[in-house]
């Protein structure tokens, strides 16, 4: 590749002119001006990303309406943008997963694409600035598309009028991003800032930092089971006794596990995921994320340097190991002996550049919000759901949030008839101010019903969709029948 083609983002950029503006702000009197330190540098900072420009043409929707399409660079950032012709004049602004740690950018398709089309909406996507878990830049960056959306559409050659509403959406990562940018915190902190009017978050990490809690607390958990009880964080030994640690607690992975130290441990995992659920074992046996979070065992917890400090907490972690919320003796001496990992002091705190480092989803919204969430996803586990609902009720922003539960055991496979029906029920509650239903979240009772999950799931399989997931769900349990 060209060397002129390796960048590094200009959000960083950005942030270093709004560092030398708050030194200009803060000077003193006379020649005693106040010195503010720069934010310090991170692994991430230093890495090149370039957009693969080859990548970015993308061709009409079979069947869809007929619609402009357009693709480009914006700053570091590459992006794609779908204007019906019968425009209804309001934008849809997608966030995509996470793409891995290579340096090439490419955009990805909303996988709604044909309703927001066939509704009349315009889409734009974000290759974002950086790869990585940098949620930061997929804020800023997806932020910044939204900005410059009517003159990109003019230089296109189709001057269109400033949406009349803007609404995001977004997948994994994507679903980070979207909590995030929806956030009062981005709200007073990003640097392009954008109002919203609705989202759909879609199998969205909505814990921030407490992903990486989980992986942590699953990690000692199975050491601890495995008598390779954690000593030091991060275990730099992980490689040399990963074998052991498996061994000991499974008889095949992740399908069979051994007695009584696997079958403790599936249980831990089950609680730390969500709680007893339909869907469950299934998900616990499937080897894919489930190799994935195990992928994650031996990180520190810098978010492969998307931090420059140690940001996993176990400290608050309880260890079940029943299904009995009651914490039995034997669950105090776990607790009791079990590694404890310390974060370093505000290791994720605010920036004076912008947004934090890994921006939070603390749930303080004022506009409609419906999430989905697969139940048998390990990777990123339907606790996140039950977190980012206890955050809203303790914000009293609950009443902004709906969430539905999807039989399925993958990490975001939803059929697109999932999708459709989450984002036509955001759109009809803030257009029309008609609350659609969701499912309870954090009652014990209900998520362990046979039957939880049976309401918004929808097998049917589409054009759009894969045919694998047609056999995924189709070998997954039915639902009970009266």
């Amino acid at each position: 590749m060209p060397s002129s083609t390796l960048r590094i983002p200009t959000l960083h950029l950005a942030a270093l002119a709004a560092a030398c503006a708050l030194l200009a702000a803060c000077g003193g009197g006379g020649d005693d001006p106040v010195v503010v330190a720069p934010e310090p540098e991170r692994p991430q900072d230093t890495r090149p990303f370039f957009v693969d420009e080859p990548s970015l043409p993308f061709t009409a929707l079979a069947g869809a309406p007929d619609a402009d399409r357009w693709w480009g660079t914006l700053d570091d950032s590459g992006y794609r943008i779908e204007v019906p012709k019968n425009w209804n004049g309001m934008l849809f602004l997608y966030a995509h997963g996470y793409a891995g740690t290579g340096p090439e950018l490419r955009v990805s398709n909303p996988p709604s694409r044909r309703f927001l089309l066939e509704q009349g909406y315009a889409w734009a996507a974000s290759s974002y600035s950086a790869n990585y878990y940098d949620v930061r830049a997929g804020v800023e960056d997806t932020n910044a598309l939204a900005l410059a959306f009517n003159r990109l559409a003019e230089k296109h050659g189709r001057p269109l009028a400033r949406p009349s509403k803007t609404y995001i959406t977004g997948n994994s990562l994507g679903g980070h991003v979207t909590a995030a940018a929806i956030d009062a915190e981005a709200a007073r902190t990003a640097v392009n800032r954008v109002s919203y009017d609705g989202a759909v978050p879609l199998c969205g990490v909505l814990g921030d930092t407490e992903l990486y809690n989980y992986f942590a607390a699953y990690q000692v958990a199975a050491q601890q089971l495995a008598n390779e009880p954690v000593g030091q964080w991060p275990v730099s030994n992980w490689e040399q006794i990963a074998p052991t640690v498996r061994s000991a607690l499974f008889t095949q992975f992740p399908s069979q596990v051994t007695q009584p130290q696997g079958e403790t441990l599936k249980t831990i995992v089950q609680n730390l995921t969500g709680g007893a659920r339909p869907m469950f074992d299934q998900g616990f046996a499937g080897t894919n994320l489930q190799s994935l979070v195990w992928g994650t065992f031996g990180r520190d917890g810098t978010v492969q340097g998307i931090l420059t400090e140690e940001v996993v907490d176990t400290r608050n972690i309880v260890y079940q190991l029943d299904d009995d919320p009651a914490i039995s003796a034997e669950e105090r001496a776990f607790n009791a002996q079990v590694f404890r990992v310390t974060p370093d002091a505000d290791a994720n705190r605010l920036r004076r550049d912008g947004l934090r480092w890994v921006p939070q989803a603390n749930a303080e919204i004022d506009i409609p919000v419906v999430t989905l969430h697969t139940l048998g996803d390990m990777y990123v586990p339907f606790s996140m759901e039950q977190i980012y609902r206890q955050r809203a009720i303790d914000k009293g922003t609950d009443a902004w949030l709906v969430q539905r539960a999807i039989r399925s055991t993958g990490h975001c496979d939803f059929t697109v008839a999932e999708q459709a029906s989450a984002l036509e029920a955001m759109l009809r509650w803030e257009q029309n101010g008609v609350k659609p239903e969701g499912d309870e979240v954090l009652d014990p009772a209900v998520v362990a019903a046979p039957d939880y999950g049976c309401r918004f799931t929808d097998n049917q399989i589409g054009v759009d969709d894969s045919p694998a997931l047609g056999v995924l769900r189709a070998s997954l349990p039915a639902c009970p029948t009266n």
